[in-house]
């Protein structure tokens, strides 16, 4: 009898503690079911799934790039939001090897093929909409 009274004031305290969906801006499990990956999402999967809403499909420039051979007078842009990015140059059309360099801020680079690059900062998603 005791074990039953105690176990029916945990539930009790425990229902009253629960906070309506509307009062946090988060759906109930029991009320809404599963959050979408939107709903939960924070940091850098936020910035990207709010970049993409707003129409940039590729915010951390992850794509494959094939641009002409850079030279000394006009290397090819690699974008960065960092000092120094890995970058992979397929150095003849038929290789079937990728050679990869550290490409730094700064001057352009040669790879060993003999192609330029040079890293071109640019501002990561969602970073003007944080500092307001």
């Amino acid at each position: 009898m005791a074990s039953r009274l105690l176990c029916r004031q945990i539930f009790s305290s425990v229902r009253r503690a629960v906070v309506p969906p509307a009062a946090t801006g988060v759906r109930n499990m029991a009320v809404g079911g599963v959050p979408t990956d939107e709903e939960q999402a924070t940091g850098l999967e936020k910035r990207e799934l709010d970049a993409k809403k707003a129409g940039i499909a590729d915010p951390f420039s992850m794509e494959i790039n094939t641009t002409p051979p850079g030279t000394r007078d006009s290397p090819c842009m690699v974008p960065s939001i960092y000092e120094r990015r890995l970058v992979g140059c397929v150095c003849e059309e038929d290789a079937t090897y990728i050679q990869w360099m550290w490409l730094e801020k700064g001057e352009a680079q040669r790879c060993e093929c003999g192609h330029w690059f040079q890293l071109q900062g640019v501002t990561p998603p969602g970073a003007a909409e944080a500092h307001h």
